[in-house]
């Protein structure tokens, strides 16, 4: 969702630029969550029918296989319609049936990695396309060669911000958290992590007693986080900011962060980047290799620990605890962190869009 939007961003103003008047069309699943987000942007959408076929029961890789079928049949009609020049394509069964259709009308396309490793919707439609996007040079090794271009992550616009000592004291203030303690972020996804919302609320009060918390929920376990805060000391729940989900006001919460806890989807690899934080990332386990893999990409450039799901219980306030109170630990994750960085991500994709656009015309 946000690389994309974030390309979309970028190929904006590249043709603003050019004095180019650009149509977009976004193309998102039946059911799917991204709607509100893509209608908040000023986009249009069309929906179309998907599913997925790995670990289905043979009922539901039927369901899923038909579903594919009519979303194919959808697509073509969506392209006879709305003609486009050039497909990009982030990944998710969604795209399978448009890239499948744009390929058999002709279309230029794009598809665009986030992960490290692509899943099996991105490695089967990767024989159907122009190019592939990677965010890192070891993606390459899945693809084959020439095929691939690293550009790196592209992250929204509101995260390529002052990451100065004032903005990340503003961003505090902003968010009513005191000046001279350290900021731990804990976030799961807009569902949550249940895991990661135990292991920290088990032992919330030796947390709140080096720093103090912005807690993201998620929807699922809000209710019972909120009774556990109204069970500290005043003090300590001064310290505890429980929140069930962030929009714009999730950049502040970056900014204001010295360390963050969250699992390990594909933006820890672009927007933890973007701002030096330091993060303690814990894989979900039940995601393949996927996020595993990125976990263990930031974990040996030195800008990440990494915690199993597993270990949480165990590991996780030792290891987080020993961070918020050695700052220059902190501080040099932070550094390495940083030096991974690609704040022109989005603008390099937005300039394959077009590149490729120009050679399949």
């Amino acid at each position: 969702m946000y690389p994309a939007l974030a390309v979309v961003q970028s190929l904006n103003r590249l043709c603003a630029e050019a004095n180019i008047e650009p149509k977009i069309l976004w193309v998102g699943s039946v059911g799917g969550m991204e709607q509100q987000l893509v209608e908040r942007a000023g986009l249009e959408i069309e929906l179309i029918p998907a599913g997925g076929l790995r670990g289905k029961s043979p009922v539901a890789a039927l369901r899923g296989l038909w579903a594919l079928v009519r979303g194919y049949r959808r697509s073509r009609q969506i392209l006879r319609w709305f003609q486009p020049d050039a497909l990009f394509v982030t990944g998710g069964y969604v795209c399978v049936p448009v890239t499948l259709a744009a390929r058999q009308t002709g279309i230029a396309s794009l598809i665009y990695l986030p992960d490290i490793e692509p899943g099996l919707a991105i490695k089967f439609l990767s024989r159907f396309v122009d190019r592939v996007a990677v965010t890192t040079t070891e993606t390459k090794k899945f693809f084959k060669p020439g095929q691939t271009v690293v550009t790196g992550y592209p992250v929204r616009e509101e995260l390529l911000v002052d990451t100065s000592a004032e903005a990340k004291a503003n961003a505090r203030r902003e968010l009513g958290l005191e000046s001279n303690l350290p900021v731990l972020l804990v976030f799961g996804g807009s569902r949550g992590a249940r895991s990661i919302n135990r292991a920290l609320t088990n032992e919330i009060a030796r947390y709140l007693a080096v720093s103090q918390i912005i807690h993201i929920t998620g929807s699922l376990d809000a209710e019972w986080v909120l009774a556990r805060r109204d069970e500290l000391a005043p003090m300590l729940q001064q310290r505890y900011h429980v929140f069930d989900y962030m929009h714009e006001a999730m950049t502040s919460a970056l900014l204001a962060a010295d360390l963050v806890i969250s699992r390990a989807g594909a933006s820890v690899l672009g927007e933890f980047p973007s701002i030096g934080l330091p993060a303690i990332l814990v894989p979900y386990p039940y995601a393949g290799t996927h996020q595993a893999l990125n976990a263990d990409y930031l974990a040996r450039q030195q800008a990440a620990v990494v915690v199993k799901d597993a270990d949480l219980s165990r590991n996780l306030s030792r290891i987080a605890i020993d961070l918020l109170t050695h700052e220059e630990k902190m501080q040099a994750m932070s550094q390495a962190c940083r030096r991974l960085a690609r704040p022109d991500a989005a603008a390099h994709l937005a300039r394959e869009i077009l590149e490729v656009n120009r050679n399949g015309n």
